[in-house]
């Protein structure tokens, strides 16, 4: 049973006060039938930050040794929701339209300030991990769109270089803006959480170990390395790929884009027989998955797979999957506007008030 929100966010977060700090905010809040009054907000840009210059993503792709890619694959199931997760989304016991609304905003705002692909991946995986933990308060919308913001606030400090205040990630449009104390809060709640535990191990942790034994131990090339990001950043939007393990969906995309880069079919099984830290049977499941939700094209045929058919520009990735994809954690609802428009006055919630 997950543990209870109120509890852990008294304990940590409102010493000061044996109520919950979010019950306060709550109190404060105001939705679309103008219930409660708020305080309304122009958001303030921070002038130090420069949106002409891209942030630049530390996705390197070092290449991994056999001995650190066997510890990683031991250490990827710490970086994993719990076991009974997928289930969970699936049965309806968690609401998979709130995952979809918060991978839609995050989007927006890894558009709007250029962030890379990683910080989209690790903000998901905050998201997935927490929730799998511990159940937000029912009827409470704006505390999902705080985990957002708080998730988002965290993977870019951990990912990128050039970063925003916290309250300036808060672009497109969001229902409530919140004050930068109240986002700390929830960051707080959320790393404890996750037993701080936010340098994860992703597909792109493997994703140039594995391109690189399909070409004979050769440093893949720069195109292979971009085609990876996107065919990974497009498994993120639906929720079946969360039964896979980081390793296993990187060994599926690493088959799919050798066939692309070498503009012939690979030998599925070959390929897999180099791969002797994962499961064959599940990295094939993974690939045919892809081939299901159209993130990829080819021949069906166990024996061999062409390159995918991802989009060439980031901003294409999620609405490829969008319109793609055949199941309903796909197709319902619509996809993020990349809009890069600043948003117009907000209705901020405040931090406690006296």
């Amino acid at each position: 049973m997950a543990d209870s929100f109120d509890s852990a966010t008294s304990n940590l977060l409102c010493a000061e006060n044996s109520n919950t700090c979010f019950d306060d905010l709550d109190s404060n809040a105001t939705d679309d039938l103008g219930h409660s009054p708020s305080i309304s907000h122009k958001t303030n840009q921070d002038p130090n930050f420069d949106h002409n210059c891209r942030s630049k993503s530390m996705i390197d792709f070092p290449s991994q040794s056999e001995v650190g890619v066997t510890e990683m694959v031991k250490r990827e199931s710490e970086h994993l929701p719990t076991h009974d997760y997928l289930r969970r989304l699936r049965s309806g016991e968690l609401d998979l339209s709130t995952r979809r609304e918060a991978l839609d905003w995050i989007w927006k705002a890894h558009s709007h300030y250029s962030f890379g692909p990683l910080c989209v991946w690790l903000s998901m995986n905050y998201w997935d991990r927490f929730l799998s933990l511990y159940e937000l308060p029912r009827g409470k919308t704006w505390a999902l769109q705080l985990l957002a913001v708080a998730c988002l606030s965290i993977a870019a400090k951990v990912e990128e270089t050039n970063v925003p205040q916290s309250v300036d990630l808060q672009v497109g449009d969001p229902k409530f803006v919140f004050e930068a104390k109240t986002i700390l809060r929830m960051e707080l709640l959320v790393m404890s959480t996750l037993k701080w535990r936010m340098q994860v191990c992703t597909p792109y942790t493997f994703i140039d170990y594995f391109l690189g034994k399909i070409c004979d131990d050769q440093h893949p090339l720069t195109s292979s390395i971009g085609r990876s990001e996107q065919l990974v950043l497009s498994t993120i939007r639906g929720i079946h790929f969360l039964e896979f393990r980081p390793s296993e969906i990187a060994a599926a995309v690493a088959i799919c884009i050798s066939g692309e880069i070498q503009a012939q079919s690979v030998d599925i099984d070959k390929a897999i027989s180099c791969f002797v830290h994962v499961d064959k049977e599940r990295v094939l499941k993974c690939i045919e998955l892809m081939k299901d939700l159209s993130l990829i094209s080819g021949s069906t045929n166990r024996g061999s797979a062409s390159g995918p058919s991802v989009p060439p520009s980031p901003n294409g990735v999620l609405d490829a999957a969008c319109l793609s994809c055949k199941s309903d954690e796909f197709i319902v609802g619509s996809c993020a506007n990349s809009s890069h428009s600043s948003p117009d006055i907000k209705r901020r919630k405040p931090d406690n008030q006296s």
